[in-house]
């Protein structure tokens, strides 16, 4: 369909705020990022590149939050302008429903919920894991200014552990300082000291470490009634190959987690999760059937092989034909070099003997029991039959509440990634009949409005995300229930927008507080 004139109009009033307060709210947060990792980077010799690096890192993840409500911002200030400016009235007298209006809104939100979803699926996973790695690199780069106070610090590669009451960042001086050795097995260390410092030897290879005004605790296992202490006036330790440089993992290496995966990496671990379970499942039920089996001395079962796992849905099914049609992977070898990995063994897989009791408890037990005695009389004949291990049951039952907790956490974060992308869609359907029940709102509604409505997304989105990842509601209901909430207020709003006859009623931003106050009180006065 054609774009009419109308419409062109109603998207060219929201480009440019929309534009600006994209800007303008990504800066505030950037600068939120700057002034919290600054410090952390400053005064370890790090490239400025790779500073802009970090910074540039975590613009993805910024987009994503400031997208939705940028949109939200610019639709609410270009209808307040356009109702302000009876614009709005000439529109509804000229015969332009508020569908009308509507129907270019919902475009422009489609088309940047698709935005959105490429980049929290696509780009944000990369940028986040690369971020991960590179901010651990830079963390083993110089640990002296990671020390925190009155915390016990290691201090790779070496056994030692270092805790301080005051640390200096800047300078590496320490007060109330003790060191635990704990490099040799067969001799344990404490070393206490009034102040020190600690920095780089010449070369930047090796760490040093000058004490002052202090004693040595050491004791040895080889001879326990031995406890030695030395009293030292300055004490150096030096401590080798620690290094200096910068060395740049790959993100595989740090590892990744739920937050670095896109969509479909996180439905392969769903589907892996489910399969886990059933797996559990199906070893809970074989356990029972061979008991069962065993007391009538039936032949055991067959035993089955592990549950098939659920094939890859459509959409991914087609993202990964077009990523292997542009980009075809390399060649598979034609006989592995090495066999599958084989799985552990299960925590119940060797069998216990019961409980145990002391021999005197015992031969009282065995004395007392009436069946014992029978079958030493000759009375009685039975014969002992091997039921499973109690421990094989609950290592089934915990494999199947890992997998499923596993399963809830990533359908959680593959919701997440659908629902704040059908966010900017969710903000045209509240934030149209808004910005038209209240034209005059000015900016106290823009601001004020929009922030409401984003924070109750927000408060919604974290603690669907809580309630989730627990399973205390199911992953979609979750991270969809704000969405569904929002969206319903809004329809309702277009239905009572619609209804009127001009959109010069109401008006400014003090009518809309009083509204909400109204709304508010409305169960008290009831009550009354």
């Amino acid at each position: 369909m054609r774009l009419r004139l109308l419409d062109r109009y109603l998207i060219k009033q929201t480009i440019a705020p929309f534009l600006f307060a994209l800007a303008a709210l990504t800066s505030i947060l950037l600068l939120n990022q700057v002034a919290r990792r600054l410090p952390k980077l400053v005064g370890k010799g790090i490239p400025w590149q790779v500073i802009v690096e970090v910074f540039a890192l975590t613009l993805p993840f910024l987009v994503v939050m400031t997208l939705p409500m940028a949109f939200l911002l610019a639709i609410l200030y270009a209808f307040t302008q356009l109702g302000a400016d009876s614009e709005i009235t000439a529109m509804k007298a000229s015969g332009v429903s508020v569908r009308q209006m509507l129907a270019p809104m919902l475009l422009v939100g489609a088309v940047l919920a698709c935005v959105t979803f490429y980049v929290t699926d696509q780009i944000h996973p990369r940028t986040n894991a690369r971020l991960k790695a590179l901010i651990s690199d830079i963390g083993r780069k110089k640990p002296t200014l990671e020390l925190a106070e009155q915390t016990i610090n290691p201090i790779p590669p070496s056994n030692l552990f270092l805790r301080a009451s005051r640390v200096d960042g800047s300078s590496g001086r320490m007060k109330d300082v003790a060191i635990y050795d704990l490099g040799q097995v067969e001799s344990r260390r404490i070393i206490y000291a009034d102040s020190g410092v600690i920095g780089y030897a010449p070369g930047g290879a090796d760490v040093r470490l000058r004490l002052w005004h202090g004693t040595i605790h050491e004791t040895k296992a080889t001879s326990p009634e031995l406890f030695q202490v030395t009293d030292f006036a300055v004490n150096t330790i030096r401590i080798r190959e620690v290094g200096n440089a910068l060395e740049l993992r790959s993100d595989e290496e740090v590892g990744r987690g739920e937050r670095e995966l896109s969509t479909c990496e996180l439905l392969d671990e769903v589907r892996g999760a489910e399969q886990d379970a059933a797996g559990g499942a199906q070893a809970i039920a074989r356990l029972a059937q061979e008991d069962l089996r065993r007391l009538l001395r039936l032949p055991p079962p067959a035993r089955g092989g592990e549950p098939p796992r659920r094939p890859t849905g459509l959409y991914c099914g087609l993202f990964r034909a077009l990523g292997r049609a542009l980009h075809p992977g390399t060649a598979e070898a034609q006989q592995p070099a090495q066999g599958l990995p084989r799985r552990p063994p299960a925590a119940g897989a060797l069998r216990g003997r019961g409980p145990w009791l002391p021999p005197k408890e015992r031969r009282r037990v065995q004395a007392a029991d009436t069946l014992t005695l029978a079958q030493r009389a000759g009375i009685v004949s039975t014969t002992s039959i091997r039921l499973s291990n109690w421990g094989d049951a609950q290592a089934a039952e915990a494999r199947v509440r890992a997998a499923q907790s596993l399963e809830a956490r990533y359908l959680v974060e593959a919701h997440k990634k659908w629902a704040i992308s059908a966010a900017c869609i969710v903000f045209v359907l509240i934030g149209v009949p808004m910005a038209l029940r209240f034209p005059r709102g000015g900016m106290g509604l823009v601001i004020g409005g929009g922030l409401l409505i984003f924070a109750l997304a927000d408060v919604g989105l974290i603690a669907g995300e809580s309630l989730g990842k627990r399973q205390v509601i199911s992953p979609a209901l979750s991270m969809w229930g704000t969405n569904l909430i929002l969206a319903a207020l809004g329809l309702w709003g277009l239905a009572r927008v619609n209804r009127e006859s001009g959109s010069a009623r109401g008006g400014e931003f003090s009518e809309w507080v009083g509204t909400a106050l109204a709304f508010v009180r409305r169960p008290f006065r009831r009550r009354r």
